[in-house]
């Protein structure tokens, strides 16, 4: 095993696939069945000294927790702290799992910023978790490296995407070897880019040295929307291609991830898919594994 060993845990949007209520195609066939299976996104980190880290704290801890163990071969039960990148629903709504109800963890650290420990001590579901010690926070400071076990660091980066709740970051992970962007959101390249003072997404991937980025695929165009572009709070795909252009010799792995019930990515055979391939990039499918 690499001395550092990320796993995707969940390829899916907040509201996994197939979503509530969904009876179109993209969820249901016409007689009512599952036509794919997706859980919302999340990470496993495996360090080399064996501690174990996971990246949001969603519904489906359960079943991602048996595929990161029958991926790295580590307890099912261990976990050494867990980040979150912000307070929407598909990354927070498990965090209870933790509790007396199911884990009962003790004082298991959870890395998140100012205003996302604010959101779960203002909860009253989710504010018994600290009192109780089941969890213990962690404030981080965004660009502040943490560093865990073995050579593993995480290092929060900003990035805006509709903070009604919290703020939102996108995560640098580092090994040994290579670096890894996780950024399930954002509002937009131009928002984004100006914050981080690059022209382009690749002179800013360039600028953080990083062999992977996994990015925000949510939806593939505004068609899935109805056309507003305006109301979706992240980049279509078709917009990040445009950007990317081809892959060139020198360029990260780019992998899209946190994809809509809707997005046509979903389906290995599509057009949408087709095209991403063609141009060098890569689609996200779980478990996926990335050594660092």
């Amino acid at each position: 095993m690499p001395a550092t060993l990320v796993t995707l845990l969940g390829t899916a949007q907040d509201g996994g696939v197939p979503q509530p209520g969904c009876e179109k195609s993209c969820c249901m066939d016409e007689f009512g069945g599952v036509t794919r299976s997706r859980s919302p996104v999340a990470l496993g980190i495996t360090a080399s000294d064996g501690s174990r880290h996971l990246v949001e704290a969603g519904r489906e801890l359960s079943s991602q927790l048996v595929m990161w163990a029958s991926v790295d071969g580590g307890p099912l039960g261990r976990l050494d702290s867990v980040w979150l990148t912000h307070g929407h629903l598909g990354h927070v709504d498990g965090l209870g799992l933790f509790g007396c109800e199911a884990m009962g963890t003790n004082e298991l650290p959870l890395h998140a910023s100012e205003s996302m420990l604010e959101v779960v001590k203002d909860s009253p579901m989710l504010a018994q978790l600290l009192t109780n010690r089941h969890l213990r926070a962690n404030q981080f400071s965004t660009g502040e490296k943490v560093s865990l076990g073995g050579e593993l660091t995480i290092t929060p980066l900003q990035v805006p995407h509709r903070d009604e709740h919290s703020d939102t970051h996108a995560f640098l992970i580092e090994g040994a070897a290579k670096k890894l962007l996780f950024l399930p959101d954002h509002d937009s390249w131009e928002m984004t880019l100006d914050i981080h003072q690059a022209d382009g997404p690749l002179e800013w991937f360039r600028s953080l040295f990083v062999d992977v980025v996994l990015i925000d695929g949510t939806f593939w165009s505004a068609d899935e929307l109805g056309g507003k572009a305006a109301d979706i709070g992240h980049p279509p795909v078709e917009e990040t291609l445009a950007l990317l252009g081809d892959r060139g010799p020198s360029d990260p792995r780019v992998v899209f991830i946190h994809l809509n019930h809707t997005n046509p990515l979903h389906d290995e055979s599509s057009a949408a898919s087709a095209k991403v391939r063609a141009m060098g990039w890569e689609i996200a499918r779980q478990p996926m594994t990335f050594g660092l």
